[in-house]
């Protein structure tokens, strides 16, 4: 059997290096691998054209994302600046199944067109409840007005979508979520793709903490300063917080605080071997919905593990973690395993549980019961 798949992405998903395209990249490649045909559509806004997605996809096609004034439109911004007629042109060419990434894409389903076509729509958040979460933490007021009205758009949009819509969650979570709060009738928790198949943590000790993201994300930059300020500041170990396009604003802050360093813009090599030779990665969240890709990283790289809940809760992996919540509980953790080796025994249970669940060809298997049986 011939098995072509049209997948809409909301961005380019190459390189894999921030949440949401590391599901799809490792998803695409996963699927080529297991026979599928895949015709590729991206929206792309500054990522370029990527020649590596031509070695897992029959087509790839690029779109420009529209730009366009916030107020004149009653849908979501990232929504309607991805609605394309050459888009909906292309994919009423044929037949195949449509594996839609993110609500950002969604609004093939609302289409006509497509009422008897399979289509499957990707969840990597619960959106509206993100854009919540970013308008209560961003300081610039005109951001903080667009997160406000695209998070009262993104409710709606989505409580509208729910019922109609056949979708697949990012973890478990947001599943119940969707189900629960948005009545959504017919959906599934599909785990992330992930980069690798084994563990490949180093024994013993490192000499360093380490927090890493893409630091332009103002939920990324927040955590940052938090454990920067609240936790190593008062546990006076070693901090290293890496990632890309830190902000002015944090590289004046973190160069006040004695014994945290900022590496900007490292490479993927670079962010491998810092996660890699790290005593402890620390990966707070204060967002309740999605999926944290640098959580699935640390623990295929890294040694200990810190986080709270809002990271972990709907992994499955919450056995693998050291869990805090409050700032006194974070720097009696960091102190405490600070000095404690990573063993053999802690590689063997990692990988059992980790791959149990997060297993890219066993996770293949199943979206391609999805979408073709």
């Amino acid at each position: 059997m011939d098995k072509k798949l049209h997948v809409i992405c909301f961005d380019v998903p190459y390189p894999p290096d921030y949440g949401g395209v590391s599901d799809i990249f490792y998803k695409i490649k996963s699927l080529y691998e297991a026979g599928v045909q895949i015709i590729l559509h991206c929206f792309e806004y500054g990522r370029g054209e990527q020649k590596e997605l031509n070695k897992y996809c029959k087509n790839v096609i690029y779109y420009s994302r529209k730009r366009m004034f916030i107020l004149n439109n009653t849908l979501p911004y990232i929504v309607a600046s991805r609605i394309n007629s050459t888009l909906i042109q292309n994919l009423s060419k044929d037949s195949y199944p449509i594996l839609v990434e993110g609500i950002h894409c969604s609004f093939v389903a609302f289409n006509q067109l497509f009422k008897n076509r399979k289509i499957l729509i990707r969840l990597h958040n619960v959106e509206y409840l993100y854009y919540q979460y970013l308008c209560r933490i961003e300081y610039n007021l005109m951001k903080k007005y667009y997160f406000y009205l695209e998070s009262k758009r993104l409710k709606k949009y989505e409580s509208k979508l729910a019922p109609m819509a056949d979708f697949l969650a990012i973890n478990q979570k947001d599943t119940n979520w969707y189900h629960e709060k948005l009545k959504a009738k017919n959906i599934k928790w599909l785990p992330s793709f992930v980069a690798g198949d084994q563990i490949n943590s180093l024994l013993g000790r490192g000499e360093y903490c380490l927090y890493q993201g893409n630091l332009s994300v103002i939920e990324n930059e927040t955590a940052a300063l938090w454990l920067a300020e609240k936790i190593f500041s008062k546990c006076k170990k070693p901090l290293i917080i890496a990632g890309k396009k830190p902000s002015s604003k944090l590289k004046k802050r973190i160069h006040q605080l004695s014994g945290v360093q900022l590496i900007a813009d490292p490479s993927e090599k670079e962010m491998i071997e810092l996660t890699k030779n790290a005593q402890i990665v620390l990966v707070p969240s204060f967002n309740i919905t999605g999926s944290k890709i640098k959580l699935f990283n640390a623990l295929i790289q890294g040694r200990h593990l810190l986080a709270n809940s809002a990271s972990v809760t709907g992994t499955g992996l919450e056995d693998l973690c050291i869990l805090a919540e409050t700032e006194e509980q974070f720097i009696i953790e960091v102190n405490k395993n600070f000095t404690l080796s990573f063993s053999q025994e802690e590689i063997k249970k990692r990988a059992e549980r980790f791959f149990a669940i997060y297993n890219n060809s066993k996770n293949a298997a199943a979206l391609l019961e999805q979408i073709f049986f």
